[in-house]
């Protein structure tokens, strides 16, 4: 694949502080995007700023909490007020909750899983779709999970969080099937070296997988203003 050039775009990652998320927004980074890192762990965003520094990149950093009642539609505010524009969206952020029978799982985790993996995506449509549609190539992207379909035991608040999502974005790219200047899809990231990965499979070995940074060409695709692809899951097979 050929090097991704991102100069001059603004991309905003959720979840920036580790992981995926983390990876990412490096990879943005270093393809000449500035990124809106936001995250609930100020720590993890400082080290990532410095991460980013040395490649020689920019970054803004936005300490976060997406249950927070109005810091999404806060953070549209700003953007609009001092970029005008969103050029990529990568919503990464998610909560795993707890794997346990769906009769025993409590409310407070329902509350978060629902408004982490569902609701936040949901309130980032609303706050930034104006934006990306101010952008001459609006790309948008979400991290979902293949639990959506496969729905095995004991996964019930995170197996539906991301079925919903995967609903709600695909409803989304279907309203704007037309729009030649946006393109929004979605990604199942598979089986990578992550802290949300080892704590729902505690025993795998994580040398067997591949780093997060392995799915940046796939990401790499999507965000690019070439990009064609509309309304998909694409699935990263690490």
């Amino acid at each position: 694949m050929t090097q991704t050039d991102l100069k001059g775009r603004l991309a905003l990652v959720s979840g920036a502080s580790r992981g995926i998320g983390r990876a990412m927004a490096l990879e943005l980074a270093r393809a000449g995007a500035h990124v809106i890192a936001t995250a609930r762990t100020t720590g993890g965003l400082e080290e990532l700023d410095d991460e980013i520094t040395k490649a020689g990149g920019s970054c803004t950093l936005v300490p976060l909490d997406l249950m927070s009642q109005d810091g999404i539609e806060k953070l549209g505010g700003i953007i609009t007020e001092r970029w005008e524009k969103l050029d990529i969206l990568v919503a990464n952020a998610g909560a795993l909750g707890v794997l346990t029978p769906a009769a025993q799982v409590k409310s407070k985790t329902w509350h978060e899983v629902i408004g982490v993996n569902l609701m936040a995506p949901a309130r980032m449509i609303r706050a930034f779709e104006p934006l990306l549609l101010a952008s001459d190539a609006g790309r948008a992207v979400f991290i979902s999970s293949g639990a959506a379909s496969s729905r095995r035991a004991f996964w019930g608040p995170y197996a539906a969080s991301k079925a919903g999502l995967d609903a709600l974005v695909q409803s989304w790219a279907h309203e704007h099937v037309n729009n030649q200047k946006l393109r929004i899809n979605i990604v199942y990231p598979g089986a990578l070296r992550t802290q949300m990965r080892a704590k729902a499979f505690p025993g795998e070995d994580p040398n067997a997988l591949s780093q997060p940074s392995a799915l940046w060409p796939t990401l790499a695709e999507l965000v690019s203003a070439d990009c064609t692809r509309h309304g998909d899951i694409v699935k990263f097979e690490g």
